[in-house]
């Protein structure tokens, strides 16, 4: 509880206690109303100059005007009647302060909630300056300087570790529990907590661009991008108000006039101006105008509690209506990772022809090399490798431990006129030759993450009509991925421009109502994520231009997190659609009744504060993210 809302409690308490003490306290005219007017500004001065100020900036019809127009009506009331009731008017003051109290509470701790969940940014970076750390503001520290993070402290900047190895708690950004194990060499991204050993690290970048800034940034911003739903509310409020202010006036001054010239009656000014009163109290919009934004701002701060960053309540709505789901596959479905899949026709051991392999590759930095080198799993020796030739397009010949190795396509054996056995396998494939003989071949393929077809299917499960996917890559490869992870369709050989073309193919072609979800991580789909109804950016090894264009992203490379967010969407805006047929029925019932005469100002003061707080409540659900 801050400041503020301590003292408005205290504000409260007291004109509480007031109001029960005079109820035991005989005390009528002139006496009994200044007494009553105590508790009344007590708990109601700021609503009243709150009324006044919109009124002077031509900004009337809000909630503290309705507010005062209802309570100070009353208590006028009370005085033309001279009953010394002024218990009603000072009650309905109490009771839309408790509720404002409440919803300022509740606004608050969601917001401390978000704010512990992604507390991530680091307050100091040690730098390590004749044999002692100094602590040093992170803007300050220039990208290629060599930081130190102690076990429990966090990482402040991107960069990659110089030296240690530890354990990283990575749950603030991905939302996943199991801790990552990095060592020398390893990329390290800002935001994580080490909890092991003591790591040196050497930033990539500055403060401003690392993975942590553009978290918090993505999440302060948030807020600024409005949905359908809210834009709907603030229009509704906007038009509702003076709507009800207009109905409360007919209903005071039309049917005593309509009583007393039409059907010469008695006026009874009294009755119709106390329903008025009643009505305007009950029309007060608070329930919708706050529980709405809320509802959404809880959303995204649950999806950023299980490492789904949403840029805005809009994408939060549009994710929600998606049918479609278009994927990138390298880095996406794939790992974007080279591995050896097999070793077919060898005259040798396996273990020997990927010796020569790695042995024969280990100048080059290509992937296909580097995935050699992992397959071979020991340290290279270049002593043992000598007169390496480059031929460009085919491959690579070189001497090991004195014998001949030639290694590379079809090409290479075509050009050294040795004959090849072909391959039937999906992947790239590495002709091998000894000696001028012919040794086998080698497959190296890009290997499918391990969730990716379980996310496929359980986004089938969450109402996702169709899977497709965009790849660069050659057709048999493309295929054979997109029959093993069961998707709907597959695009091939693939420029970033024919990326972009098939999207807008899919849009043109699926119903209006339906959205269109683009999921990728390289640079080269930063016009398709920008293209798409909504663009998902794989957020932990994904590239800054497809995390900028990106309007959600995933922390974790995990495709499973996808289907996560698409539900965590669709719980937000139930919420959202709850609260507001709710307030709105309620409201409508409750109208009609004061209206007719059957509700009484304390069914007003239910009808409004009472709405408030339910739908408050229901509103923080969204912050709650079960394991979806």
């Amino acid at each position: 509880m801050n400041k503020k809302q301590r003292k408005m409690l205290f504000r409260i308490i007291i004109a509480a206690v007031f109001l029960v003490l005079l109820n035991f306290i005989p005390v009528t005219g002139t006496a009994g109303f200044l007494l009553y007017l105590i508790p009344y500004l007590v708990v109601g001065y700021d609503i009243l100059w709150k009324a006044l100020k919109g009124i002077k900036n031509h900004q009337v019809f809000d909630e503290n005007f309705l507010m005062a127009v209802a309570t100070i009506g009353a208590i006028a009331l009370a005085l033309y009647e001279k009953s010394s009731d002024y218990t009603e008017a000072i009650a309905v003051m109490l009771f839309y302060q408790i509720g404002e109290w409440f919803q300022s509470y509740a606004v608050g701790k969601s917001r401390r909630n978000i704010s512990e969940l992604m507390d991530i940014r680091p307050d100091y970076a040690n730098i390590e300056k004749d044999g002692r750390l100094e602590k040093t503001d992170p803007d300050e520290v220039e990208t290629g300087s060599v930081i130190v993070v102690q076990p429990g402290e966090k990482v402040p900047i991107d960069g990659i570790v110089e030296e240690g190895e530890s354990s990283l708690n990575t749950s603030a950004l991905t939302g996943e529990s199991l801790p990552r194990d990095v060592e020398k060499g390893d990329e390290i991204i800002s935001g994580c907590i080490n909890m092991t050993g003591v790591l040196k690290i050497r930033t990539t970048k500055e403060f401003g661009e690392s993975t942590v800034s553009k978290i918090l940034d993505l999440v302060e911003n948030a807020s600024s991008r409005k949905s359908k739903s809210e834009d709907f509310i603030s229009r509704f409020a906007r038009i509702y108000t003076p709507a009800v202010c207009c109905a409360a006036l007919a209903l005071a001054f039309l049917p005593p006039l309509v009583r007393m010239l039409g059907m010469g009656m008695a006026a009874e000014w009294g009755t119709w101006i106390y329903r008025a009163l009643t009505f305007l109290v009950i029309s007060c919009p608070c329930a919708l105008v706050i529980s709405i934004p809320l509802s959404f701002f809880a959303g995204i701060g649950g999806a950023g509690n299980a490492g789904v960053l949403v840029k805005g309540s809009n994408y939060l709505e549009t994710l929600s209506q998606t049918k479609i789901m278009v994927f990138d596959k390298t880095g996406t479905l794939t790992q974007g990772v080279f591995e050896v899949n097999g070793i077919h026709h060898s005259e040798m051991e396996n273990e020997k022809l990927i010796e020569y392999a790695a042995l024969a590759e280990s100048a080059s930095s290509h992937p296909i090399s580097k995935s050699l080198q992992r397959a071979y799993g020991k340290e290279i020796d270049r002593s043992r490798v000598s007169d390496i030739r480059e031929i460009s397009g085919n491959g690579i010949i070189a001497k090991v431990d004195g014998r001949e190795i030639a290694i590379g396509n079809d090409k290479l054996m075509k050009h050294m006129g040795i004959s090849f056995i072909n391959c039937h396998s999906v992947g790239t494939i590495l002709h091998m030759a000894v000696d001028h003989k012919y040794a086998g071949h080698i497959v190296i393929s890009d290997v499918v993450k391990p969730h990716s077809k379980e996310a496929v299917q359980e986004l089938k499960k969450a109402g996702i009509r169709k899977t497709v996917m965009l790849t660069g890559d050659a057709k048999k490869v493309a295929e054979q991925v997109a029959e093993d992870l069961g998707l709907d369709g597959v695009y091939s050989e693939l420029l970033p421009a024919d990326k972009v073309e098939k999207v807008e193919e899919l849009m043109k072609n699926k119903p209006e109502k339906e959205k269109l979800a683009f999921v990728g991580d390289g640079m080269n789909d930063a016009p398709v994520l920008r293209r798409a109804d909504i663009g998902i950016a794989m957020g932990a090894m994904g590239s800054d231009a497809a995390i900028e264009a990106a309007d959600v992203v995933l922390m974790d490379d995990d495709p499973m997190q996808i289907s996560k967010a698409i539900k965590i969407s669709r719980k937000c805006l139930r919420i959202v659609y709850q609260n507001i047929v709710f307030a709105i029925g309620i409201k409508v019932i409750c109208l009609v009744l004061g209206a007719v005469g059957i509700a009484s100002m304390w069914l007003a003061i239910f009808a409004d504060v009472g709405v408030m707080i339910l739908a408050v409540l229901n509103a923080i659900r969204a912050l709650f993210v079960k394991k979806l």
